[in-house]
């Protein structure tokens, strides 16, 4: 994929719409909910709050992995696996935010070819 950090032309989704909230679909269950969701250009993603699932931690997935936007059921579907999002490099919103070299760390995991 050329920019994990943008949405694929084929995800359909108005960019003034807050995804907040909305469920978040692995290919093989759900992952959680939004917490918060970035449409800044150059880095778009999404802090999934995985709940139970990952013991309360947060999740950060670029917008390249999400392949479909349910706004009427509010879903998001992305391209991973559970077990793929749970071995991602680990995100903690207090420890991170602003920190480049693991958004490049994130970006390189995602961005990989293996998937």
């Amino acid at each position: 994929m050329s920019n994990i950090w943008g949405y694929r032309p084929t995800v359909a989704h108005a960019t003034d719409n807050a995804l907040t909230g909305y469920k978040v679909e692995a290919t093989d269950g759900s992952i959680g909910k939004v917490d918060k969701h970035s449409g800044d250009v150059r880095a778009q993603y999404l802090v999934v709050d995985t709940g139970p699932w990952i013991f309360g931690a947060q999740v950060l997935l670029p917008a390249g992995t999400v392949v479909g936007v349910d706004e009427e059921n509010e879903e998001i579907f992305v391209d991973r696996t559970k077990e793929q999002i749970r071995n991602a490099p680990q995100w903690d919103r207090e420890k991170h935010i602003g920190d480049a070299r693991l958004l490049d760390e994130i970006g390189r995991y995602y961005g990989s070819t293996r998937f």
